[in-house]
Formats: structure tokens, C-alpha cells, sequence
């Protein structure tokens, strides 16, 4: 499953707007979902997957992992690409330094899609 060792260097301002950023992401990180496709996409090749590689690891509709990405990009954790007709994910450095600060690791493994 996930292996979880804390050690967290990321540092808060008292800016109310930090804070609030930073309660953001980690609030859409709570969902059990869009963690394993934040780690999905962290552990996928060049750190990048179309939404077409990342649903059937999830057992869910397209359409539901589509706006569990929404919710993703929306808080500032993953930024969307579009290529012809497939969006593709990239982690943002928020979202590396979140990842990176509390060691997070995955066993998911993202395949890629002839279809993309």
C-alpha cells in the first residue's frame, strides 16, 4: 500500500493567504481518490498521465475521475495540459513539495493507454 514516513520541511508564513493555499491543498488531498492520483501521476513517466491512464487504476467513471482532476488543478496541485482531444496532468511544485515534505511514495503504477 503506502509507506509513510513524516518529515515535514515545508515552512508557513503567517499570511493568511499561505495559510489558506496551503489548507486548500491539503484539503483536497484528503480524499482518498485524488491522493492516489496525485501519487499516481508523481509516480508516472516524466511525472505526467492523461486522465485516460489514470481511471482504471481508480475503478471509477471517466467522468469522475475528470472532476476529481478538476479539484486537483482547482487547488493548485496539478496543472492541465491540453493535446488534441486528451488532457494530460503534471504535478505543480506545491504539489512536489507537499509530496516530497511528507515522504510520500506509491505503488500505483500508470499505464499507458493506446487510446491517448
Amino acid at each position: 500500500m503506502y509507506a509513510l514516513a513524516v518529515t515535514v520541511n515545508i515552512e508557513l508564513t503567517k499570511s493568511a493567504q499561505t495559510i489558506s493555499i496551503m489548507a486548500n491543498r491539503l484539503k483536497a488531498l484528503g480524499d482518498q481518490t485524488r491522493l492516489e492520483l496525485v501519487l499516481a501521476v508523481a509516480s508516472s513517466e516524466n511525472n505526467e498521465a492523461c486522465v485516460c491512464d489514470l481511471t482504471p487504476s481508480t475503478g471509477l467513471s471517466q467522468g469522475t475521475v475528470s472532476h476529481h482532476l478538476k479539484i486537483l488543478v482547482d487547488s493548485g496541485l496539478l496543472e492541465r495540459e491540453q493535446r488534441s482531444k486528451w488532457a494530460y496532468y503534471t504535478l505543480t511544485e506545491g504539489a512536489k513539495e507537499i509530496v516530497s515534505a511528507l515522504n510520500l511514495r506509491s505503488s500505483i503504477k500508470v499505464s499507458k493507454q493506446k487510446s491517448c
